[in-house]
This record gives C-alpha cells, structure tokens and sequence, in this order.
C-alpha cells in the first residue's frame, strides 16, 4: 500500500488460484466394445458398452519447473487430484476406480478450482493420497491403473494427452469406421468383428495445449473440440438405404417396363393407349412405396419379395386382358420378374452396385438393339420406306 505521496506504507497479502496440469508420460488404452441396437420407434440405434483398463504413468515432477511472471511473489502447490473427463458423465458405467503406485484412490464429481462453466468442468476428480501422495511429494514416478465401463452411442472418441499414447479395441462389430484426427495405425475387419491399434505422439497432436486453454478459463461459449481418433459403429446398408437405393433406380425400371410393353403392342399388333402406360408405370412406382412400408416391418429381403410378387402378379393379371392372352400376359410378367431380380442384386452388393447397375444397362440395350437389329420399323409402323414418310389414310385404304 502507498500514501498520497507514493510512499509504501504496507503490505498487504494476496493470492490467485490457478491450475497447473501434469499430463501422463505415457497412456495405454486397452478395451473391448460391445455393441447392441436398441429401438427408437421403428428405427434401430447402434449402442456400445466398453469395458476398459487405462494405464500408463506420470514422470517425477519438479516444483521449480513451474514459473510465474509474478514478482515477490511464490507458489504454493495444494494437493494434487486426477482428473478423468467425458463429454457426459451419464456414459460411466458404475463407478470406475483407479490405482497409483498402489493406493486405490476414489472420485469425487466436481473438479475444484474450475468453473461451473469450463469447457472440462464435466469432468471426475480423484485427489491423491497415503502412498501416491507421498511418492508424488518425494518427486518419484508414479504407475496408474484404472478400470473403465462407459456406455455411448455410435462413436468412441479418445484424446490422446500423453506423451505417447497408444490404444488397443476389439469388437465383434463388422463395421466399423474409422475417422477423428488419428487413424489406426493397424485395423483388422473380419464378419467377426474388428482389432485395431492406434499410436500418437504428442509431436503430432495439439491436444495438450487445447486442454490447458480450457483449464485455464475456456468457457462453454462455443464448443471445444479435441484432436481425437475414433471408431464408430457404422450401420451397414440398413432398411432405408436400401430404399433410397432402389428408388434411384425407379426411373429406368419404369422404362424399361414401358419399353417391353411398347414391344409387345408393336410385334404383336395390339394397340395400347396411354392410360393404360400410365397404368403401368403407376404400378410400378408403387411397388417402392409398398416395399418402404413392408421393410419397415418386415425383413428386407421378406419385404422385397412381397412387394415384389404383389407387382408382378398385378401387371400379369392386367396384361392377361390386356393382350388378349394368358401366355402373353404372363410372358410379360416373367420379364419383370427377371428385372426386379436383377435390381435385388444391384441392392444386395453394396460395393459393386454401381458397376452392376452400368453392366444391367447395357446389356438390356444391347438385348433390345440384337433383337430389334434386322426389323423393318418403317413396315411395323406403317410408313413409306423409301419416302421415308408416313402412308396417307386414303392410300392405306386403296392398299387394303
């Protein structure tokens, strides 16, 4: 304190209180996921449950290696406590324990000296005790333990903020995806299920700095997001993309349908009038709709056939009178039948649908192109060959 002339008349004592972070030497991270769907309505949701051991250690930690900017000033360091963070506590399973150099040390929920509104203030804290402080306090490495049950949906996230952080996961998931800032370094996929390894330096990750930031003040005013790897539980091609797949296709199924029929109506003479191609292409695009809401109660493949059947029966009933022939009628419905096959091949293969999809394309138009190659259209329709011009009403009839 000073008088009005500036002179110091006293001190007097104040303190700030600040979060000094230790970050593990090195983190293991060894678990195994579970997975399960639970239902939301009619839509399944891909759920885990991993069970978990991280281990790993601190290095000896030196007092004097913390500065302060502050003068005539000095530090004095209150009882350490670990800190484990997740992005909602409601995932731990139980009540996870960990172990360092051989004390078993108990979590508390709320994490002292940080804000109720920090960005980490989510996060469990367990103080050190007996023989972990003491080895702490001896300036000693410490070794940790601890188990892990989490419960998530989807997506495991893991922020590595050791010195070197490795990783090991297993599941009997057979389709996994996997992103974040990290990749796995080694990943085994089988229909059994998946084993990958992951490996990152702190060389290559700005993780511990985002995390002191956050200890240090950062704030919930916008999201913090970490440098993580992950691994989801991806779904494989489910009820609704399979839909969405086969409605791709719908305006080339309906072509070809109404191209089959302009054949029969032009070999065979039979006229057909546009109502009725409307008729046809609406039973088609129908089948769609019918497969949607079928799928969603029934197995997909269950639910195809049935819609499927349902379709094709229909056009050879109408065809049947159509054509004026049961043969014809249920000729046509074979072809169609043939295509929606077809189609159920290019929605089962979920990695050459495309490809099969080209191939189906170009061997109906080659079909039709052969089959069609040595017609004479201009007799079929009618017209002057040579003319290249429609024959006029009265001349047909003088023909005739």
């Amino acid at each position: 304190m000073r008088d009005a002339k500036g002179k110091v008349t006293g001190q007097e004592p104040r303190s700030k209180e600040m979060a000094h972070v230790v970050f593990p030497d090195k983190l293991h991270i060894d678990g195994s996921m579970a997975p399960q769907e639970r239902y939301r309505g009619i839509f399944r949701i891909p759920f885990y449950t991993l069970d978990a051991t991280l281990g790993g250690g601190f290095t000896a930690f030196d007092p004097a290696s913390v500065s302060h900017s502050e003068a005539d000033s000095r530090i004095e360091f209150k009882a350490p406590f670990v800190i484990f963070s997740v992005s909602d506590l409601r995932g731990i399973d139980g009540s996870p324990t960990i172990a360092m150099a051989g004390e078993a040390l108990r979590f508390r929920q709320r994490v002292p000296g940080i804000a109720d509104d920090a960005a980490l203030a989510g996060g469990i804290h367990a103080p050190l005790s007996g023989a972990a402080l003491a080895a702490w306090n001896a300036r000693q490495p410490i070794a940790f333990e601890m188990k892990l049950g989490l419960v998530g949906q989807d997506t495991l996230s893991m922020v590595p903020i050791a010195e070197q952080t490795t990783a090991h996961l297993r599941s009997p998931w057979a389709h996994p995806s996997f992103g974040g800032r990290f990749l796995a370094t080694q990943r085994e996929v089988t229909p059994q299920g998946f084993d990958a390894h992951w490996r990152v330096s702190s060389l290559v990750t700005s993780a511990r700095e985002q995390v002191r930031t956050a200890l240090g003040g950062g704030t919930r005013q916008q999201p913090l997001v970490l440098q993580s790897f992950d691994v989801s539980l991806a779904q494989p091609v489910n009820v609704y993309s399979m839909s969405t797949r086969a409605g791709k296709y719908g305006a080339l199924f309906i072509g070809l349908v109404i191209m089959a029929a302009f054949m029969f109506e032009l070999f065979r003479r039979q006229r057909m009038h546009p109502v009725q191609y409307g008729l046809v292409g609406l039973s088609i695009a129908l089948f769609f709709l019918l497969l949607l809401a079928l799928s969603e109660k029934l197995a997909f493949w269950i639910a195809y056939g049935a819609a499927a059947g349902a379709s094709v029966l229909l056009l050879a009933v109408y065809f049947s009178a159509v054509l004026r022939s049961w043969k014809r009628g249920a000729g046509f419905a074979a072809y169609v039948a043939v295509l929606y096959g077809a189609l159920y091949g290019l929605l089962a293969s979920e990695s050459n649908a495309l490809l099969l999809g080209a191939l189906l394309t170009f061997g109906m138009l080659a079909a039709l192109m052969l089959a069609t190659r040595k017609v004479d259209w201009y007799a079929l329709g009618g017209g002057n060959r040579e003319a290249g011009e429609p024959v006029s009403p009265a001349a047909a009839g003088a023909a005739v």
